[in-house]
């Protein structure tokens, strides 16, 4: 871990943070959060009826004594993972508030580069980081205390329905072969999402989009798409840059979730809040004792993904990541 010293300078000017720094998918789904007091968690109890057929009997078997079915129910789990940003600063560069290097012009305001800075910066990056879990996360089960486990991500836990493009771009036919199969598995259709990164969103505009002529104006930006056998509402897009690039996936996000392992709070928090105390926190700074020179600490969450039933969701893999 670094530590922020006065070598690192205080500047006037707005803060902008380059780089794919949003996580749309997180903050779609943030109003399932779920807290559980466990590390591994329950997401599904999938079970399945026989394929439709036309099982009549007569009278004088029906009246005789059958054999009962058995429906058998399996368990479908996932993980918490540890996400940690440490951050330090020392007394004299908190002290330093209003010394600035660069230009120095009234009316600027001032850049924070001091702890809470980073601090800010601490946040976001959990929420991308947790994002891109979320999407793209590997699963590895909880053993011991040395054990980094990890959430499984739609990437990983996507199975059942996927259609593999094979290198080519992204493909209205590869969209309706999705759809049958998320039909065949029992979608719910409950609050849809088709989720890409940005080249495969403007290939989902050439496919579905229509421009009506202009001299002033052109070009379109489809929003939602309409597919025979999908959500008769539509299914709206929704693009994340923490999306793998050569995929594309359907999702219900009624059934998603983040999960969260509520952390003790601080003392401060306990005297602020009974309800702390006793439910903790989702996301927690601690801070350090001070034992040197330098004051710091560290935002800390245990955190996991729900996605519910993985039949419910699709995806479309090995897709072209360029024109």
């Amino acid at each position: 871990m670094a530590t922020t010293d006065s070598d690192t300078l205080n500047y006037r000017g707005e803060l902008f943070a380059i780089g794919a720094q949003q996580a749309p998918f997180l903050a779609a789904i943030a109003k399932n959060s779920k807290r559980t007091a466990a590390w591994t968690f329950p997401i599904a109890l999938p079970w399945a009826l026989s394929a439709a057929a036309q099982t009549t009997q007569s009278e004088d078997t029906a009246a005789a004594e059958g054999t009962p079915t058995d429906t058998t129910i399996a368990q479908d789990t996932n993980v918490c993972q540890i996400q940690k940003y440490d951050v330090e600063a020392t007394l004299k560069k908190q002290s330093l508030a209003g010394q600035f290097s660069g230009l120095n012009v009234d009316g600027f305001g001032r850049g924070l580069t001091g702890i809470e800075f980073q601090k800010m910066v601490g946040l976001k990056q959990l929420a991308v980081n947790a994002d891109y879990s979320f999407l793209q996360g590997s699963y590895t089960a909880e053993s011991s205390s040395a054990t980094n486990t990890t959430t499984r991500g739609l990437k990983n836990a996507i199975t059942t329905n996927t259609v593999a493009a094979g290198g080519l771009k992204l493909q209205k036919t590869m969209i309706e072969e999705l759809i049958r199969e998320m039909v065949a598995s029992g979608a719910l259709w409950g609050d849809m999402a088709f989720l890409g990164n940005v080249f495969t969103l403007q290939t989902l505009d050439d496919i579905f989009g229509f421009s009506p002529m202009s001299r002033t104006e052109g070009g379109t930006n489809i929003n939602r798409i309409f597919v025979a056998g999908g959500p008769g509402a539509g299914i709206p897009i929704l693009f994340d840059p923490q999306m793998p690039t050569d995929q594309a996936y359907i999702v219900d996000l009624a059934l998603c979730g983040p999960v969260f392992c509520p952390v003790p709070p601080t003392m401060d928090e306990v005297n602020q809040s009974a309800s702390y105390a006793a439910n903790g926190l989702d996301v927690a700074y601690y801070q350090k004792g001070t034992v040197a020179a330098k004051k710091g600490g560290f935002l800390y969450m245990q955190i996991g993904l729900d996605y519910g039933a993985e039949e419910m969701h699709g995806s479309i893999t090995g897709l072209a990541t360029s024109a």
